[in-house]
């Protein structure tokens, strides 16, 4: 009997819409912007870039040939091509690092959903700083709402999942990523238009290097690696769906430069307006959720302007969703034999319940910690600095020193011959460069409190 053909990509674009829908999220709207904003701006920016192409296409590179070449999940790939090793622990490392962050994104993601109503509500209206961070704080310590908007965003990323690959992750993604772009720009050229922009571009793309510092360098690697998606299982994940007639190669290049892209539009869209009110760029973590709702109000235009941000905030979240649920779900399907359906279930559910313990960690449960963290903070801190960071380093390890420089080679020129030149570069940086820049991230995210 004939095992029936597993589903995968239709084409490059879809490949290129999923990859890329999967690298943009959260951690280029939300976190890049105020990273960059305390760590000095243009030089971070240089530095972050220089990164992106030395070791995030590489690595990239790595999980999209280790996924295409054993055309199975993240621990499966590794079953498959090391048969009777312990490299598979590899995988079971990348899908414990989804689950676990999909439980802390989650609740974010589902703050997102809460600020598109507070926008249409015109609930920023009149409202100074102090105000507008005491009604964020009294949302996210609540003990209904966020937990109600988590439920529906995953409820909204198993429904995209449960449809499968090419009906389901492909279709949407090849509608949700050129709106978000669209609403990027558009954000763009809005706040370009403010009184006082040119100083937000000047803070952005000059260059201070006074300001850095030996943790902004580990920080710009660590958000190169947090943005790409690497070492979550999702690449290896979406890299078996790839056809054998796609490049590798360019693949990998053009993911990068669309998440590269927006993230630095995302500087554009936010700095230009900060600076032309008057805002602190370094303003943290709060700065999508308190101090853009401040000048969205002060700008004409602006309540449309706040919905339409908000709303790309949460397109943005829900294309890395599902490439994380994804993961969850194709070990499910093809290690424990279920139907798309039952792992649907099964993973969004259990991972959901997780979440809903890491959204009430901001208010009814946050005196309950774990090795003296809450649960979002657990989850948070396991998976920035131990799983995403070591994965990706075993991976390298694993491409450059057990896969082997010819299966390497080989899988790369399938789709499109690659240069000798740049085939020997990219071998020697996986083998050499890479594990040691990622190491450093790896040590130094696990011993510096608070890195990533």
């Amino acid at each position: 009997m004939a095992l029936p053909q597993r589903d995968g990509f239709s084409g490059r674009f879809g490949v290129l819409a999923a990859a890329a829908g999967s690298a943009v999220g959260l951690g280029n709207i939300w976190r890049f912007p105020y990273i960059t904003g305390e760590n000095g701006g243009g030089a971070f920016l240089l530095i972050y870039l220089f990164f992106i192409l030395a070791i995030g296409i590489p690595v990239m590179l790595s999980e999209f040939v280790i996924g295409r070449r054993s055309q199975s999940n993240a621990l499966g790939s590794f079953k498959k091509l090391s048969p009777g090793s312990s490299w598979w622990l590899i995988g079971l490392m990348g899908i414990i690092a989804a689950f676990v962050i999909l439980s802390f994104y989650s609740t974010v993601s589902g703050w997102t959903l809460e600020y598109i109503f507070q926008a249409a509500a015109s609930g920023f209206d009149g409202k100074n700083m102090e105000q507008l961070n005491t009604e964020f704080v009294a949302f996210t310590s609540g003990s209904f709402r966020p937990v109600f908007w988590q439920i529906i965003f995953m409820a909204l990323t198993a429904v995209v999942v449960l449809a499968g690959v090419q009906k389901g992750i492909e279709k949407y993604t090849k509608i949700l990523m050129p709106a978000l772009l669209i609403l990027i720009i558009i954000i763009c050229i809005r706040s370009l238009s403010l009184p006082g922009a040119k100083a937000g571009l000047e803070f952005l793309f000059v260059p201070d290097f006074d300001k850095i510092t030996g943790q902004s360098i580990l920080l710009a690697l660590g958000q190169a690696a947090f943005s790409l998606s690497i070492g979550m299982g999702a690449l290896i994940t979406y890299g078996s769906y790839i056809r054998k007639d796609t490049p590798l190669l360019g693949t990998a290049v053009q993911v990068a430069t669309v998440d590269t892209l927006i993230a630095v539009l995302s500087g554009v869209m936010i700095f230009p307006a900060l600076f032309a009110m008057g805002e602190s760029p370094a303003g943290g973590p709060g700065l999508v959720f308190v101090t853009l709702p401040k000048i969205f109000q002060s700008m004409p235009g602006g309540y449309f302007f706040s919905i339409a941000f908000f709303i790309l905030l949460s397109v943005a979240a829900l294309t890395s969703t599902i490439s994380v649920l994804e993961v969850v779900v194709a070990y499910m399907k093809e290690e424990l034999k279920m139907s798309r359906l039952k792992a649907t279930l099964i993973g969004g559910i259990s991972i959901t319940a997780i979440g809903v313990l890491c959204t009430l960690s901001f208010g009814p449960l946050k005196d309950f910690t774990i090795f003296g963290k809450t649960v979002f903070d657990l989850m948070n801190y396991m998976s920035a600095n131990i799983f995403l960071t070591f994965g990706a380093l075993f991976i390298v390890i694993y491409t450059g020193w057990k896969l082997g420089k010819s299966n390497f080679i080989n899988e790369i020129n399938e789709g499109g011959k690659v240069h000798p030149l740049i085939a020997t570069i990219l071998v020697f940086i996986i083998k050499f460069i890479a594990p040691i820049a990622v190491g450093a991230v790896a040590i130094g995210a696990f011993f510096i409190e608070g890195l990533m």
